[in-house]
């Protein structure tokens, strides 16, 4: 017998002004899909870019803050160099 594990889910209403509802629904329609599975598609998007952004966001301030402590660094053409050895 297969298990099959599925998330476990909460609503959310979200309130739109009437020409975006229309705009949603007619996007929707194009994609043979449904306001609320685009919308939902749509949100889990933005959620997973913005957690990415922030995590590059931290790892950038870590190294200012390792540059900061350190002084430690390589210049562009340090990088450069050490690039133009891959090829």
């Amino acid at each position: 017998m297969e298990t099959v594990m599925t998330a476990a889910t909460a609503n959310m209403s979200v309130k739109l002004e009437t020409d975006y509802k229309a705009r949603l629904e007619a996007i929707a329609l194009r994609h043979d899909s449904t306001p609320h599975a685009l919308a939902k598609t749509v949100l889990k998007r933005f959620i997973e870019r913005e957690d990415l952004r922030e995590l590059l966001r931290q790892d950038a301030l870590a190294g200012r803050k390792e540059y900061l402590d350190t002084g430690l660094h390589v210049t562009l053409k340090e990088a450069t160099d050490w690039m133009e050895t891959w090829f």
